[in-house]
């Protein structure tokens, strides 16, 4: 069965605001889908609305085919895996009881924890390198190390479909580089699903397969990055004057922005 996700005819909002209508996503099977976009555009209402975190409020999510709001919890939970970006752990809880809670939907209400739970567990702590922090707390780590092991619980859960909003906030360059090779592995050698929310355009082209550019709710050019990616769409998307040439390191599309001419000058 395919674990194919989509969105059609959504209106999504929150607080009694109003922030999609008439949105309509399909996220391919086996993808490493980028959503990118300006501030407050709808990138993280809409991956959001596709984890049913958010009830749209008309239109339908739907998870093989069936509306993702009529299946239990736990079923969902088995194929889809989130990482939130406000995420906040219990109080004094450590990073290997965290992340061990990333089994709970494989796991029934008399099950006892399994050989197979803890090879999961292994496997994402070391995949996210905070096996060295197993028995730290989670509320005394930094931001950076917080994120890793946030990651780390969702790759324990493991389903074939994974979505996440920012998964690199609070990540130094070295370590965003390396939950981008981990999520492109994840795709290309296990076959997994994964839909980002990325600020970055630069590591969105270079990681992703298909690339969804966003702005106002709505969804202006997707496809392969090196078609979407374009001086046109920076302008149309970002507003922003800029040159896009191939990255030296990779071939991909990479976006060199301007000199702003309105830049405030200094003054004497």
């Amino acid at each position: 069965m395919s674990d194919r996700l989509r969105g059609t005819d959504l209106t999504l909002g929150y607080d009694g605001r109003t922030v999609a209508e008439n949105l309509s996503i399909d996220i391919p099977d086996g993808s490493f889908t980028v959503i990118v976009g300006p501030n407050a555009c709808g990138k993280s209402t809409l991956l959001r609305s596709l984890a049913r975190v958010l009830r749209p409020k008309a239109g339908t999510v739907l998870l093989d085919g069936r509306d993702i709001a009529t299946r239990p919890a736990r079923e969902v939970a088995r194929t889809l895996g989130l990482l939130a970006q406000t995420a906040i752990a219990p109080d004094g809880i450590t990073v290997a009881d965290l992340v061990s809670r990333g089994r709970y939907p494989h796991r029934g209400p008399l099950s006892t924890w399994s050989a197979t739970d803890e090879q999961a567990v292994r496997w994402a702590m070391d995949a996210t390198s905070v096996t060295p922090l197993a028995t730290s707390f989670v509320d005394e780590l930094s931001g950076g190390q917080r994120q890793r092991v946030w990651i780390a619980m969702v790759l324990a859960q493991e389903t074939p479909i994974l979505l996440l909003d920012e998964p690199t906030t609070y990540l130094d360059i070295a370590h965003q580089l390396d939950i981008l090779e981990l999520c492109a592995r994840l795709h290309r050698e296990h076959g997994r699903t994964l839909v980002a929310v990325l600020h970055d355009l630069n590591l969105a082209a270079r990681y992703a397969t298909h690339l969804v550019a966003m702005r106002d709710g709505r969804i202006l050019a997707e496809g392969p990055p090196d078609e979407v990616v374009t001086e046109q769409m920076m302008e149309a998307v970002f507003a922003l004057p800029c040159r896009v040439m191939p990255d030296p390191e990779t071939g991909t599309a990479m976006v060199i922005p301007r000199r702003r001419a309105d830049s405030i000058q200094p003054t004497a």
